[in-house]
C-alpha cells in the first residue's frame, strides 16, 4: 500500500489473470484435437461431394469449413492470449483477442444460418436429385466426428466465450449431420427430394438465435458493460456499507476476458480510519461476494477534493 499527502491509492493483491490465461491453456489441447478431426473429415467430405456431385455434401462441407476455421481461431486467439505480451504498451496483453474471435466467430454462425435459409428456399422450388447411400455414409461419420468434438469442448464452453462459438458451430454441424442422415434415409425410401431443404432449413432457425446471443456477449465485453450477473449499483450500496466509509465514486465493473471481470474504484473515508482495513474489507466483499477478485481500489480520506469531478 502506497500512498502520500493521506491520499492512498491501492491495489488487491489477488489477481485473476493468470488463472484466466489457464484456464484458456487448458482447453487449448481439446480444441486442438477437434480443429484436427474436423478438417481431416472436412477433405473426406469434399472428395466425396466431387465424386458423386452431391449439392447436400458440398454444402455441408462449407458449413464443415467454417467449423475448421472458428476452430483455428479459437486456437490462435488462445496461443496468443497465454503467450502474452512483453510490449509495456499493452498493459492488459492480448486477452481481449478471445473475445474478438468469439464475435468473428458470432458472426460466422450467421452467415451459415442465412446462407442455409436462403439455400433451402432455393431447393424448394427445385429439389436436386441426390445418392441417398452416399449421403448416408458421409453423414454418419461426420456425426461421429461431430461428436467426438462436441464431447472434447463442452467442458471449456461453460468457461471461455472463445471455446463456446466453436463449440456452438460443432453443434450445429453435429444436428446438421443428424438432419442429413434423416434426409437420406427418408429420401431413400420415398423419393421425395423436398425433404433436404426443409431440413436445411431447420438447422438454419437453430443457428441464427444461438448465433446473435453469442455476438451480444461479445460485444457486451467489447463496449465494457458491466458483467449480466453483476448490479453496479448493489456493489456501491454494499462498498458504502463499509464501516468507516462515508462514499463511493468513480466506480466501474468490466469483463476484460472470460472468468476475468474486474473492477476500480474510489472510496472515501472519515478522518481517523483505518485506510488499510477498509482496503481488506473492501477486497473481500468483492471477491467474496461479486467473484471480483481482480480490483483497483483508491482509498481517500473525506476531506480530499478532485477525484470525485471525474465526468465518465
Amino acid at each position: 500500500m502506497s500512498g502520500h499527502a493521506g491520499h492512498h491509492q491501492s491495489h488487491t493483491h489477488s489477481h485473476s489473470s493468470p488463472s484466466a490465461a489457464r484456464a484458456g491453456e487448458r482447453h487449448q489441447q481439446p480444441l486442438a484435437v477437434a480443429f484436427a478431426l474436423i478438417v481431416a473429415f472436412l477433405a473426406v467430405q469434399l472428395v466425396a461431394a466431387l465424386l458423386t456431385g452431391s449439392l447436400a455434401l458440398l454444402s455441408d462441407a462449407g458449413h464443415m469449413a467454417t467449423d475448421a476455421l472458428g476452430l483455428g481461431m479459437a486456437l490462435a486467439a488462445i496461443h496468443a492470449a497465454t503467450r502474452g505480451s512483453t510490449n509495456p504498451q499493452r498493459t492488459f496483453g492480448w486477452y481481449r483477442l478471445e473475445i474478438l474471435a468469439a464475435l468473428a466467430n458470432a458472426g460466422l454462425l450467421v452467415a451459415v444460418g442465412l446462407y442455409v435459409l436462403v439455400e433451402a428456399g432455393l431447393r424448394l422450388g427445385d429439389p436436386p436429385q441426390i445418392n441417398a447411400t452416399v449421403v448416408l455414409i458421409v453423414g454418419v461419420l461426420g456425426l461421429i466426428v461431430n461428436v467426438v468434438a462436441f464431447v472434447l469442448l463442452r467442458e471449456g464452453a461453460a468457461e471461455s466465450l472463445n471455446v463456446q462459438g466453436a463449440y456452438l458451430e460443432v453443434l450445429s454441424d453435429t444436428l446438421g449431420s443428424v438432419g442429413v442422415i434423416v434426409g437420406a434415409i427418408v429420401m431413400g425410401i420415398t423419393g421425395w427430394g423436398w425433404v433436404d431443404p426443409v431440413i436445411g432449413a431447420v438447422i438454419g432457425v437453430f443457428i441464427l438465435p444461438r448465433a446473435v446471443r453469442l455476438g451480444r456477449q461479445a460485444l457486451r465485453v467489447l463496449v465494457q458493460a458491466a458483467p449480466a450477473g453483476i448490479d453496479v449499483e448493489s456493489v456501491r450500496h454494499d462498498l458504502a456499507g463499509i464501516p468507516g466509509v462515508v462514499d463511493v465514486h468513480d466506480l466501474h465493473v468490466w469483463t476484460l476476458t472470460s472468468e476475468m471481470d474486474v473492477a476500480s474504484a474510489h472510496l472515501m473515508v472519515g478522518r481517523g480510519t483505518d485506510s488499510h482495513g477498509v482496503l481488506d474489507q473492501a477486497r473481500h466483499l468483492l471477491s467474496s461476494r461479486y467473484r471480483l477478485a481482480h480490483a483497483t481500489l483508491q482509498v481517500e480520506p473525506d476531506d480530499h477534493t478532485g477525484c470525485d469531478e471525474v465526468s465518465w
